[in-house]
């Protein structure tokens, strides 16, 4: 019996059109029989908040990172043309009229391909994120476990 590829995908960026390409990334692999983990970290980490304001109890610090970041991946900006958000609109008009999927649809599609969504614990102490304001069946790890997931990988990407 031959041993799965495997796909790793560290996921720094918070903007919406590489975190988009990461996801249909992820899910072309899993749809091709690999074994895929994104590990969110840093402004990745905003793909996996939930879009709804989590009561929990932070700091000052950690309440001005929660404001600043996007709450969910369809409130994130673009990397280039933001255009004050007007740029993530036009995009989200474009796949909308090509019938394509979401950012939030491609993170369910992922989801539901049993894709290895990681959350990095040590960005979340950092930023002030709680496990309560991601999403729902989610991991959560440190970069010692992505690394045991990337030194198996077949293809590893950092986008």
């Amino acid at each position: 019996m031959t041993e799965k590829k495997k796909t790793t995908i560290v996921l720094f960026s918070g903007d919406y059109d590489k975190t988009m390409a990461a996801y249909i990334i992820a899910n072309g692999a899993a749809a091709y029989d690999h074994e895929v983990t994104i590990f969110h970290t840093f402004w990745g980490l905003n793909a996996l908040r939930k879009d709804e304001d989590i009561q929990v109890n932070k700091g000052f610090i950690e309440k001005i990172f929660a404001k600043m970041m996007p709450r969910g991946a369809d409130k994130m900006g673009l990397s280039k043309m933001n255009f004050a958000g007007f740029g993530p609109k036009m995009i989200k008009d474009v796949i909308n009229k090509h019938n394509a999927l979401t950012l939030p649809q491609l993170i369910e599609m992922a989801q539901e391909q049993d894709v290895k969504l990681v959350a990095c614990t040590m960005t979340m102490d950092l930023l002030g994120l709680q496990q309560e304001e991601l999403l729902d069946d989610i991991e959560y790890a440190g970069v010692a476990a992505y690394l045991g997931d990337a030194e198996k990988g077949n293809v590893n990407l950092f986008i």
